[in-house]
């Protein structure tokens, strides 16, 4: 997006009649992207130019029979998402106790929050949107996705019941559900994640679970750490700073880990599931196929 926003530049300058004023631009130009790429952002007036283009979340991949709607997508980060309103309904009518956030959890990846709730009580939309996915999983138990406006997903799972169905209009606070512990949950609660184009972002990135209900911000960019549950510790809320700008999540965007370093029961399957990346691309990278035998002490490139 930087790159889009220095050609308009240049293409207004390739239209000036003053050819040295023409090529002094460029090189000031070239001069900007070059701080750009060693992280200097101090000039880079050029990134206001850059505009999101508004979409139409509903109909993007609107599919009623996958949980993933957006199967053979990879979304490309930093992700910007904008909120209607500072405020969201919390999804049960009752104070709020998270009992696990999202993050690496007994080895393996918990990619949404648990809030503890009893069998029977309510659940409720915490955004307006349209229901997605109202289906049976073995894993989710009851489950109910609802797609809301700014391309965010929110999932409902360990339900008793589903009180409405696909393709449904919702309004924050409307009951969807009645909580319980169906699927693969120990005790009743809410298994709670947020998704963009298919992929589980950390809730608490954009939610305050506290007593008032504030969306963190109605306009930020979300960088890869959020979808990395391996990242972070299931449990405790993570120290959360919230990027209003694309400026500020590219310089605080970390750079991501190199390489794992096979253990004793390692597999591609496992190494795939815990860093987020697929089998046919874990393979590609490191020049191997699925039938190879992984070694004890190995590395493998999970970039």
């Amino acid at each position: 997006m930087v790159i889009i926003g220095l050609v308009s530049v240049l293409g207004t300058a390739q239209n000036t009649t003053n050819e040295q004023s023409n090529k002094h631009q460029i090189a000031q130009e070239i001069q900007i992207l070059e701080e750009i790429i060693i992280g200097d952002f101090s000039r880079v007036p050029v990134l206001e130019v850059i505009k999101v283009p508004e979409k139409d979340w509903i109909v993007d991949n609107w599919h009623t029979n996958r949980i993933n709607a957006y199967e053979d997508t990879q979304i490309k980060f930093p992700v910007y998402v904008k909120f209607k309103d500072s405020v969201f309904t919390s999804p049960i009518l009752k104070k709020k106790v998270i009992t696990s956030h999202f993050g690496w959890r007994n080895g393996s990846a918990h990619k949404g929050i648990d809030i503890d709730l009893h069998t029977g009580d309510k659940v409720v939309a915490m955004l307006d949107g349209k229901v997605r996915y109202v289906k049976w999983n073995n894993g989710y138990g009851n489950l109910i996705i609802i797609r809301h406006f700014n391309g965010l997903e929110t999932v409902y799972a360990h339900l008793s019941k589903q009180l409405v169905k696909a393709n449904d209009s919702v309004k924050k606070g409307q009951v969807i559900g009645v909580g319980g512990a169906s699927g693969n949950a120990i005790g009743s609660h809410l298994h709670l994640e947020v998704r963009f184009q298919g992929t589980s972002l950390n809730p608490e990135y954009f939610f305050d679970f506290g007593e008032d209900n504030n969306i963190r911000a109605t306009e930020s960019w979300v960088t890869k750490k959020w979808s990395q549950p391996f990242t972070q510790n299931s449990s405790r809320t993570e120290n959360i700073d919230v990027y209003r700008s694309i400026e500020e999540a590219i310089k605080n965007t970390e750079p991501s880990i190199t390489y794992h370093i096979i253990k004793k029961g390692d597999t591609l399957s496992f190494i795939s599931h815990k860093y987020q990346i697929s089998v046919t691309n874990l393979c590609k990278t490191n020049k191997i196929n699925q039938k190879t035998i992984l070694r004890i002490g190995q590395r493998l490139s999970v970039n």
